[in-house]
């Protein structure tokens, strides 16, 4: 027995230690420790680049890319190169084509190699991430089609996980800045438009946890946590626990979460500040209606290793494809600020980052507040007035300027010019100059202004943006416009169902209680009914009873509505090449495995949304209203007809009085007569519309998915324009 005993621990033992290795191999391979030498000690910085859209179809994105940032990457001389995604556009010329081009991978490749090179940058410091673009018909990771993993940085690094972290340090470890970049794209890649979300799995949730908690085990040295992906948290689905990206953030308490996708043109504060709530009825779950949240008010702990206020901000950064944008992200002694640069109008002679006192509207308000309300605010931290500095030419001086605007006024209060805390070896020249930050502490968070001007050998002048400042960590006002809150603001999975489900219901009703009413009280809405009401309520029961006394309509829609809801949609190719196809409902996709053997049911929920919802808003709800109207319509011009021809006096003879008008002949006519006449031309005008809409959307799909929409969804297609088609005959005046 002890024998058996000692061989089965002989046989167990490799293998657990096996295993071990193997899965700390599978971190270290992952995980990366820069340390960042030659001055300034107090300050690291990263470049963050995104959407580049590389397109044969648009060249010129490439050609500028190639141009414009190698020499400004040189001037920057950033400790990391971020690239968060969409690096190759994959769109035909018409926009319709969703799917990988290899040609694109190519040209990126190329670029890119071109960059490191001219820019004097080492390769691994470049983190490419994956985005939906990239990822436009690719059925497999590691896949003949899986372009990203043989052409990008990261594949060519061997940087194959979804998750990789790399910690920069400072001061031989004493300061560590921890950057966490993930990748949550679909496992599977749709073709776009339903190529729209971010879907991380519970693996990818645990192991960015766990990438963002490397260093939790030396409190005394706590690391700044940057966190880089492609996708808004707006824009990323919960995973199938129902955990999200947003509770993993708040956990660890990030300085910040950067992003792209979401491209410039919704706006230029795509950013966000997100605060625990442990409410358990909260509409943030939904709805985020302010960019800032205020913090709630409690016991303040300022003891010794109390746990940190979880919060973080999100900034989304615009895009190289049209706005040519580029972000420096600076860390100074804990504290977070960016600035992002615009190469539309050329390359850049100098740039100018101010790193402390931070932009009052987006910094981390709840720890800056606890800090100040504490005590904890260090000297060495607090005491100067610091910027980052780049510049082709050298610098002959750099001036803070602070200005009070409590008069309503910008009075210049501070004139100071700043010192290089650097040499000629340092990487980067980080300007400082003292200051007693204690006169500036105010309850207001935009009095104070701050601005910084640098001043070249050649006579040139750079100045940056005013920005306001608090030191007692209280918040600046910034307000969405109605774009930003429609993309930053709103959690769209969450809305998915709800909207989907009041959309069909209220379609239903509107189909089904005029039905009901008729079939119990069996009386109807009259013309005269509604000439006495004088209400909008009683004109919208006629047009829907009106279509119920076109049967066939009526049953074609409320059938329509339960083919949307019981059957697929349409079938379509979704991947770049191969015969497979699946199909969609309102769920998502159902597809086969890259081996044919099972099927991904219901990926891409709730991506679909960007078909399902217009749809059934902007064409199913107007051909049901449209096709009452035309019902009712008739209805009306026919009792105005008998009204004006005399018959049914006894019941029109008030009505009799004030409509008919005699022409030239003696003859009497109606006066809604010619507004009748354009009443039903606007009718069918607006059906044209409906139909042309749809038809326009079925296009899209048909090109997109490569359908014949005869074969594969003539429901779909032929099924609204043939009932409004129906109705405008059944409707038709004698």
């Amino acid at each position: 027995m002890g024998i058996l005993l000692v061989l089965l621990l002989c046989l167990i033992i490799p293998i657990c230690y096996a295993q071990h290795q193997h899965q700390t191999s599978s971190f270290s391979s992952r995980r990366t420790v820069i340390d960042v030498k030659h001055g300034p000690d107090s300050v690291v910085w990263a470049v963050q680049l995104s959407d580049l859209h590389f397109s044969v179809h648009h060249p010129q994105r490439a050609i500028d890319f190639r141009n414009l940032v190698p020499p400004a990457l040189s001037m920057i001389n950033p400790s990391l190169v971020l690239i968060t995604g969409d690096l190759t556009d994959g769109k035909s010329k018409d926009l319709l084509v969703m799917k990988q081009n290899e040609e694109e991978w190519v040209e990126y490749k190329n670029v890119m190699e071109d960059v490191v090179k001219r820019s004097g940058l080492d390769k691994n410091i470049f983190y490419d991430l994956r985005g939906n673009h990239d990822n436009f018909g690719v059925p497999v990771i590691g896949g003949l089609l899986d372009f990203y993993s043989k052409y990008s940085i990261n594949g060519q690094l061997g940087r194959s996980g979804h998750v990789n972290s790399v910690t920069l340090t400072l001061q031989a470890g004493k300061r560590k800045y921890l950057f966490v970049g993930l990748d949550s794209t679909m496992s599977v890649g749709l073709r776009g438009p339903t190529n729209l979300f971010g879907h991380p799995t519970d693996q990818l949730l645990a192991e960015v946890d766990l990438e963002l908690s490397q260093w939790d085990s030396q409190p005394l040295k706590p690391a700044s946590k940057i966190s880089f992906g492609h996708f808004p948290l707006s824009f990323s689905a919960s995973s199938q626990s129902g955990k999200t990206l947003k509770d993993i953030f708040l956990k660890h308490s990030l300085s910040a979460y950067v992003c792209g996708h979401l491209h410039s043109r919704f706006g230029k504060n795509l950013k966000r500040y997100h605060l625990s709530s442990h409410r358990f009825l909260s509409s943030q779950k939904f709805f985020q209606f302010n960019l800032n949240q205020n913090p709630s008010e409690g016991s303040k702990n300022c003891s010794f290793g109390a746990p940190p206020v979880q919060e973080f901000w999100e900034w989304e950064m615009g895009d190289w494809r049209k706005t040519r944008a580029m972000r420096i992200l600076a860390i100074d002694r804990g504290h977070v600020s960016f600035a992002d640069i615009d190469f539309k109008s050329g390359s850049k002679k100098t740039i100018i980052l101010p790193t402390f006192p931070l932009d009052s509207r987006f910094m981390s308000t709840s720890s800056s507040h606890h800090e100040y309300e504490c005590e904890h605010m260090l000297p060495s931290s607090y005491e100067t007035v610091r910027a980052l500095v780049f510049s082709v030419s050298p610098i002959v001086s750099v001036v803070a300027k602070i200005y009070d605007t409590r008069y309503e006024n910008l009075d210049i209060v501070v004139d100071a010019p700043m010192t290089n805390l650097g040499d000629e070896s340092s990487r980067g020249d980080l300007y400082a100059v003292p200051w007693n930050y204690k006169a500036f502490q105010d309850p207001s968070a935009d009095r104070f202004w701050l601005q910084i001007e640098a001043t070249d050998i050649m006579g040139r002048t750079t100045m940056t943006e005013l920005r306001p400042f608090s030191v007692n960590g209280l918040h600046g006002k910034v307000s969405w416009t109605w774009k930003e809150f429609f993309v930053m603001g709103c959690q769209w999975e969450a809305l998915y169902y709800p909207i989907l489900w009041v959309s069909l219901y209220f379609l239903l009703l509107i189909l089904l209680i005029p039905r009901a009413f008729l079939f119990f009280s069996r009386k109807q809405i009259t013309y005269k009914n509604v000439l006495a009401a004088k209400g909008f309520i009683s004109g919208v029961g006629l047009v829907l009873q009106e279509l119920c006394n076109v049967p066939i309509a009526w049953f074609g829609f409320l059938g329509y509505l339960f083919y949307l809801i019981l059957f697929p949609w349409f079938t379509g190719q979704v991947f770049t090449d191969g015969e497979d196809k699946g199909y969609m409902t309102y769920m998502g996709w159902a597809v086969k495995s890259s081996d044919n053997k099972s099927n991904h049911d219901y990926i891409g929920s709730p991506d679909v949304m960007v078909v399902v919802l217009p749809h059934l808003i902007f064409v199913v709800l107007p051909a049901i209203l449209s096709s009452g109207a035309l019902a009712a319509e008739r209805v009306v011009h026919r009792g105005k007809f008998l009204s004006v021809s005399g018959k049914k006096k006894d019941d029109y003879s008030g009505l009799d009085q004030r409509s008919v008008r005699y022409d030239s002949r003696g003859n009497r006519r109606s006066k809604f007569h010619f507004g009748g006449h354009w009443i039903r031309l606007i009718l069918l005008v607006l059906c044209l519309v409906i139909c042309w809409k749809h038809f326009k959307n079925c296009r899209a799909l048909m090109k997109a998915y490569e359908m014949n929409p005869l074969l594969h969804f003539p429901v779909y297609t032929l099924g609204i324009p043939l009932l409004l088609v129906y109705v405008i005959h059944k409707t038709k005046r004698n």
